[in-house]
């Protein structure tokens, strides 16, 4: 049995101001693609057989958007571990592994992070199948992708021997991102690959490994393992345990210290799109090299990246040139300074602004919310509800609502009452006053919000019932 391992971790701060810290880079569908990047890494592993329910590792805060998109392609049966902390991904696949063989079982885990791009899905089967050959003779595989250029952004692998005369190798070692010139001595020798950050191996000789040159790890993992606990459809990491866990990537913790290490080649348009430069090499383009998505007009332009999401944007004599614009935000940035807006990030983030943090558009576990109007005293927001949902039973110390059904239809519960609203109908929800909306239809409840009140902050909520496991328990 083949499992998947998916990490979907990290927060795409290079990818800003599309990719947020609540809606990071591996859960968002950039143009050109079908299904968000997480998507992508499960749909591509379609046709190997057999192949287990999915093992999926994200931050708590991602784990509605993660049942939605594995809804969304009918994936059933998965597991879901809510890391409490990041903790690097050797202890994120110590935690899958554990829970991988807690039932007696010993599969081979495939591990992939949520975010990469692999176009030739034949490729790609056909080196997990080669790497699962090697696997089950107790060896690590990780996968070296064929490099076609000299590049400085990404780690390699030298390969050693080949093993048995086969098209996999031995690892000679692992080596840091190297400078320009030593990037391109590596292309020319032909012997060094970029590291993927992809792995195939049997949960058991991954745990034995790691309790070889990690233990403390290892063994901080089994706490939290044992003090799992499961909300719903999810299993938490606890936090005092995983915090305690060294940090640490599978590169360094075990893929270097092993004796058991091998590596696949793989050849198979491989991109991790790590910056807004790689999104315009996968991109189509036009015959001045342009990549555009959106309402944009160009006159004089060449060789940029341009992506509109709420209004027009024009440009006008630039080259090599990133603009990207969303509803609340907009990134101008030549395409060789992209790697500095994990600078303008740390900004928003000292300066605690939400730009950093969420769009305009918010997701939540029963539909979605957008601002349109904020200011002292008042806020507006768009709310949809989908089919089937509910918001929380609810009260607020600090302000009042006005609830106006624009679309659908609604069941709205206001202290003892309950009310049946459907379009163009209204309804008052004074502070204080205990509230919520469902929406049992098989369409979605599209309503405007408009809110009153001395402090309108989304931490003024006390809810008292939830389907989503959201009451405060204390």
């Amino acid at each position: 049995m083949l499992v998947p391992v998916i990490l979907a971790g990290g927060v795409g701060t290079r990818l800003w101001p599309q990719s947020r810290a609540l809606l990071p880079k591996q859960f968002i569908e950039f143009p050109g693609q079908d299904g968000s990047l997480f998507q992508g890494t499960l749909s591509r592993l379609r046709g190997l057989e057999p192949l287990g329910a999915p093992i999926v590792i994200c931050n708590a805060d991602h784990r509605f958007l993660v049942a939605e998109q594995l809804r969304q392609l009918d994936i059933v049966g998965s597991s879901l571990l809510l890391e409490p902390v990041g903790r690097n991904t050797a202890p994120a696949v110590a935690m899958a592994a554990l829970s991988a063989t807690a039932g007696g079982e010993d599969p081979i885990l495939l591990v992939l992070p949520a975010d990469h791009l692999i176009s030739n899905q034949a490729a790609l089967h056909e080196a997990i199948r080669l790497g699962e050959q090697v696997a089950r003779q107790d060896r690590l595989v990780t996968f070296g992708i064929v490099p076609d250029s000299p590049e400085t952004g990404y780690g390699y692998i030298r390969k050693g021997a080949a093993l048995e005369d086969s098209e996999v190798f031995q690892v000679a070692r692992f080596v840091e991102k190297p400078d320009l010139e030593t990037a391109r001595a590596y292309l020319e020798s032909g012997d060094y690959l970029w590291n993927s950050g992809m792995f195939l191996f049997r949960a058991s000789v991954f745990l034995a490994e790691l309790q070889a040159h990690q233990p403390q790890m290892l063994n901080c993992c089994r706490e939290a393992f044992a003090a799992l606990a499961t909300d719903q459809d999810y299993q938490r990491i606890p936090e005092p345990q995983f915090a305690a866990c060294p940090a640490d990537s599978i590169d360094y913790a075990v893929m270097e210290k092993t004796a058991a290490a091998a590596m696949v080649p793989l050849d198979a348009d491989w991109n991790d799109l790590g910056a807004w430069t790689a999104i315009w090499e996968v991109a189509e383009k036009d015959g001045n090299g342009n990549a555009i998505s959106g309402d944009v007009l160009l006159e004089q332009v060449s060789n940029s990246y341009i992506q509109a999401g709420s209004r027009v944007v024009a440009a006008v004599g630039i080259q090599d040139t990133v603009i990207i614009e969303t509803s609340d935000a907009v990134l101008v940035a030549g395409k060789d300074q992209v790697q500095g807006i994990k600078k303008i990030v740390a900004m928003l983030e000292a300066a605690e602004r939400h730009e950093s943090q969420h769009h305009d558009l918010v997701f939540r576990p029963w539909g979605s919310y957008r601002s349109l109007e904020n200011a002292e005293g008042y806020q507006v927001k768009h709310i949809i509800v989908n089919p089937g949902q509910a918001l929380s039973l609810q009260m607020h110390h600090h302000r009042a609502e006005h609830w106006t059904i624009v679309r659908g239809e609604a069941l709205v519960t206001r202290d003892d009452e309950v009310h049946r609203l459907g379009g163009n109908e209204s309804i008052f929800l004074p502070l204080g006053c205990r509230h919520r909306l469902e929406n049992r239809g098989q369409e979605p409840v599209e309503l405007i919000e408009v809110q009153l009140g001395s402090y309108l902050g989304e931490d003024d909520i006390v809810r008292f019932d939830d389907v989503y496991g959201r009451v405060d328990k204390t």
